[in-house]
């Protein structure tokens, strides 16, 4: 091994070579239509064509030149990662620096090693801006930045083995992320079988008459949340005293029942916060978080009161279990009818109040619901844990295979 002269690379192996990518592309600056060449799009999994969710513009001629063989990558920090080598002839935004290679240099070897975290650090090392959100990485200064460069048959086998390797990473991590959605799956039908048919495999049921639901258990009644909760109650925060604690809940830690505390002055409360106490049930309001779970059970909390998004209700149980409760609005029949009643526009869709006070769900007696909610809280445990191993199981992959492909690409782990 010899020093490659530049931190990001460390030590290569002696017979390869360390040259500045300006040394080994040149610059495409081309502008063409995207109606002479199909729009692409420049992603973290390489270039492929304009995806549906992309930014589009009215000035479709103002575009760059992609070649097959050529290397995009946007200059942008905040598409950190999104760069390839091109499988097509097309155009890209402007945004993008478009580069052909100078020589012979096998596509593949380059396209592990420009995907790599170090690169990507590289990258935005020599760029410049205001705030990180909108540093810029030029030709300029891209140009300049070391790279290595191997024999062309060890470029063509470094592909080959990282191609075979990440290709099966990649299998075990799809079959993992397989796995948590079928236990999500089971998660919901034991939810949905418990508060809909209770815990007496033998029971004389009847209709329920709620849409989704079916039909419980004879001795069950129905009654709207209204009547065993209170929407978006008052909390006493006067009996706060201005140095009191009070945690503060993100939306994003309001997710399938964890929660991550949060700690916030009473100040916090501006009046555009929604206000729990122990024990409130917190749900999403908006949509995609209504129907991906964002709801929780406030416990814990920092002298009994916190602050969280204005796109939470606040559902304050009474004549009914609280967990029991928890779990019923978390059934498919629950969130498909608070979904049919949202209204807004875009991606900012709320379910309605009305349907958050009104909607129908079983109440068997409280001691009934107690065991339901007891069972419930054993096997969604044990669920979680199940989904928890899957969830390391994939870190850990993710976490090996960028360091295979960084030892591999800069020569630290020989390939035959």
């Amino acid at each position: 091994m010899k020093e490659s002269g530049t931190t990001w690379l460390g030590c290569i192996p002696k017979e390869w070579d360390i040259s500045k990518i300006g040394s080994l592309y040149t610059l495409r600056n081309e502008k063409v239509s995207d109606k002479d060449y199909p729009p692409l799009s420049v992603t973290m999994k390489g270039i492929v064509p304009q995806l549906a969710t992309a930014a589009k513009t009215d000035d479709g001629d103002n575009r760059k030149l992609v070649k097959v063989g050529d290397f995009a990558i946007n200059s942008r920090s905040d598409r950190r990662g999104s760069c390839g080598i091109s499988s097509y002839d097309g155009s890209v935004s402007l945004i993008n620096t478009i580069l052909t290679p100078r020589g012979k240099m096998h596509p593949g070897y380059y396209n592990w090693l420009f995907h790599t975290s170090m690169f990507a650090d590289e990258f935005y090392k020599w760029g410049h801006g205001i705030v990180d959100d909108l540093w810029t990485t030029r030709w300029q200064e891209m140009k300049r930045i070391l790279v290595p460069v191997p024999p062309y048959e060890i470029q063509t086998a470094i592909a080959a083995y990282l191609d075979e390797k990440c290709s099966k990473i990649d299998e075990i991590i799809a079959s993992a992320k397989a796995s948590i959605e079928d236990y999500k799956q089971w998660k919901a039908s034991i939810i949905y079988e418990a508060v809909t048919k209770g815990l007496d495999p033998d029971a004389e049921m009847k209709d329920s008459g709620i849409i989704g639901a079916g039909g419980i258990p004879a001795n069950w009644n129905i009654t709207r949340i209204k009547y065993c909760s209170k929407l978006d109650d008052k909390c006493e925060i006067e009996r706060l005293k201005p140095e009191d604690i009070v945690t503060f809940a993100p939306m994003e830690c309001i997710r399938n029942d964890i929660r991550i505390d949060k700690s916030a002055s009473k100040s916090k409360d501006n009046g555009t916060y929604s206000s729990f106490v122990d024990g409130d049930i917190a749900i999403a309001k908006v949509t995609p978080c209504f129907e991906n779970g964002n709801i929780c059970i406030m416990n814990g909390l920092s002298n009994g009161y916190a602050f969280g998004s204005s796109e939470l209700f606040s559902i304050r149980p009474f004549n009914v279990n609280t967990r029991y409760l928890f779990y019923c609005m978390q059934t498919p029949y629950f969130i498909d009818g608070g979904s049919a009643t949202m209204t807004g526009v875009g991606g900012l869709k709320r379910v309605s109040s009305y349907y958050m006070k009104n909607a129908l769900i079983p109440y068997p007696p409280i001691t009934e619901q107690e065991k339901i909610a007891k069972y419930l809280d054993e096997k969604i445990s044990s669920i979680k844990l199940l989904i928890q191993e899957k969830e390391k199981l994939i870190i850990d992959l993710e976490c090996y295979k960028k360091s295979l492909i960084y030892e591999v690409v800069t020569g630290k782990r020989r390939v035959s």
